[in-house]
């Protein structure tokens, strides 16, 4: 008999409000082990509630998630255990170097063999030779690696990349799109919010789209193609973007 593996991040019924404003207005959604999940959603739309919602920072009004198995609001230390989180703009000291970044988180966690866990790290990023500059001297995308190796620090289960790409040229762009599809192939669990539609439709497994406060729409690329009207030029289907596919279906909440 097949095992039924548990998701990763289960949200329920999610709810929450600043003052009179309602942000999220009952979200659900699900999360596979392994893949690579986009958020989707305009400025305002809520996205990065629900990452502080789920990385345990803030409490939700009604609802329920969970991550890696453990209820936010209840078991709030067993989910910091298995996640990490990077924000919109890089969090590294750019007082020290690559490694000396990489050695001080590790020293924090109070794991093993610091140097030879932020050797390894650097490494992987691509970002040996660099090691032992000052991150001040830093192109926009090497910080950005960096700071994605740093959340890697200890394996987290499961990492929350909000707007990873903010602000980078279209080449560090591409550099961070590649570490983000390794991470998933190495067995983690990428939890992505974008406004960059491309962003998701190259990196995304799944895709669910965030507006007025509820999921309005989530599924592959493909499913979400599906809902999305045909159009044909001739005898040659022109197969819509997912910015198309987007602005398609926000439009239409917003007729309702």
């Amino acid at each position: 008999m097949q095992t039924v593996q548990p998701k990763s991040i289960q949200v329920k019924g999610l709810q929450k409000s600043y003052k009179q404003l309602q942000v999220l207005k009952g979200v659900d959604f699900e999360v596979e082990r392994g893949s690579i999940f986009a958020l989707l959603g305009s400025n305002g739309a809520g996205k990065t509630t629900v990452v502080k919602i789920l990385t345990t920072l803030l409490k939700a009004d009604n609802g329920t998630a969970a991550v890696n198995g453990f209820d936010v609001a209840s078991k709030p230390d067993h989910v910091r255990n298995a996640i990490s989180l990077t924000g919109q703009f890089a969090a590294v000291d750019e007082i020290l170097t690559g490694r000396e970044n990489l050695v001080m988180i590790a020293r924090l966690r109070h794991l093993d063999h610091p140097r030879q866990v932020a050797d390894d790290l650097l490494k992987r990023f691509g970002l040996t030779e660099a090691a032992d500059r000052k991150v001040s001297t830093y192109s926009g995308g090497m910080r950005r690696r960096l700071d994605i190796a740093l959340s890697l620090v200890g394996k987290p289960q499961i990492i929350f990349l909000d707007e990873p790409t903010t602000a980078l040229d279209p080449e560090a762009r591409i550099e961070v799109w590649k570490v983000v599809k390794e991470l998933a192939d190495g067995g983690t669990t990428v939890f992505l919010t974008t406004q960059y539609l491309e962003e998701a439709e190259q990196l995304a497994d799944r895709i669910a789209i965030l507006h007025e406060g509820r999921i309005i729409a989530s599924g592959t690329l493909a499913e979400l193609k599906r809902l999305f009207p045909s159009a044909k030029v001739e005898y040659v289907e022109k197969q819509p973007t997912l910015e198309e596919i987007f602005l398609a279906i926000v439009g239409k909440k917003e007729e309702m």
